[in-house]
């Protein structure tokens, strides 16, 4: 498994989950007679409710023990994902899961309420007992319809998330357009690196692997965020950029003395200023300052740009 939210099931929803419960709830009772139907019935359809609601939350990764890039890239997409909330992000997502819970824990107690009074019944008083607890089971799992498609919501932005993995090494590519950091990634790492999109935004993200003294590190190159200055990024494209920061273990920043890239120097030191001071800012206590250097595609001039710029 690539990253913790691939090979979530597919969410139902909340008619779905109705109609699956009170159609094997028929079947069960169709196999028995009298008040035992009616309790096969209630049992059937409370369980198909509870547990699939159930499944719908244990389905999902602890959020808050996972690796702070995922936590931080997650808060992103789903912050897109959920543009019309109040409180869009990672925490709307443990609220959305936090109610379905509630309603499989609810369903379980409307059956518990239930079940010793159908027994003791006569069939008329069994039957009509079955059917008020399947309206009240069926109001339960509509009352968290919205919650259930926003859960579907967010898996399916989540799905699609570069695989990265935050237990090796990352070195985080960065600069202006134009100024080599993708033919470094080609010629430094293997032919197979993977390109895939953010989802949400038409940013790629492109990782490629190397391999030195057996240890496997990591190149991610970021056309579309880590390649202009912050103030123009989206606060989306910027929560994605913390979440490269927690990922990093250095960055490289690419310049173009010559200015050819079709972007001024003192604009791509500006950026790459900006770079390492951010880099001096992450709130992971598990990791010191992020290494920060500077590649420049003509060596002569690199070295007489750095000097100048107190880059050494």
């Amino acid at each position: 498994m690539s990253h913790p939210f691939e090979g979530l099931p597919t969410t139902p929803t909340a008619e779905e989950l109705v109609d699956k419960a009170f159609s094997r709830a028929s079947r069960a009772g169709g196999a028995k007679d009298g008040n035992e139907a009616q309790q096969s019935m209630l049992m059937t359809a409370s369980n198909i409710a509870s547990d699939n609601m159930e499944n719908v939350v244990t389905a999902w990764p602890t959020i808050d023990d996972l690796d702070p890039f995922y936590i931080e890239l997650a808060d992103a997409v789903i912050g897109e994902a959920y543009p019309a909330d109040n409180d869009p992000g990672i925490d709307a997502l443990k609220q959305h899961l936090a109610e379905v819970s509630w309603a499989a824990d609810k369903v379980v107690e409307i059956r518990q309420e239930y079940e010793s009074r159908v027994a003791r019944g006569d069939i008329d008083t069994a039957r009509k007992l079955r059917k008020q607890a399947f309206a009240r089971i069926a109001d339960v799992v509509e009352e968290v319809e919205d919650n259930l498609a926003a859960i579907s919501t967010a898996h399916n932005a989540l799905k699609d998330i570069p695989d990265i993995r935050p237990d090796e090494p990352a070195i985080v590519v960065a600069g202006y357009p134009n100024v080599g950091k993708s033919s470094f990634v080609n010629r430094v790492t293997r032919a197979d690196n993977e390109i895939a999109s953010y989802p949400f935004t038409t940013t790629q993200i492109r990782v490629g692997h190397f391999e030195d003294q057996r240890i496997r590190y990591q190149l991610v190159d970021t056309p579309g965020l880590l390649d202009r200055p912050p103030e123009d990024r989206n606060e989306i494209e910027s929560q994605a950029v913390s979440a490269l920061e927690h990922l990093a273990d250095a960055v490289l920043v690419f310049v173009d003395p010559s200015g050819e890239c079709g972007y001024p120097l003192a604009d791509q030191l500006e950026l790459r200023n900006a770079i390492e001071a951010r880099s001096g800012e992450r709130s992971d206590p598990r990791r010191t300052r992020l290494p920060t250097g500077s590649v420049f595609e003509n060596a002569e001039q690199g070295t007489a740009v750095a000097s100048q710029n107190g880059l050494f």
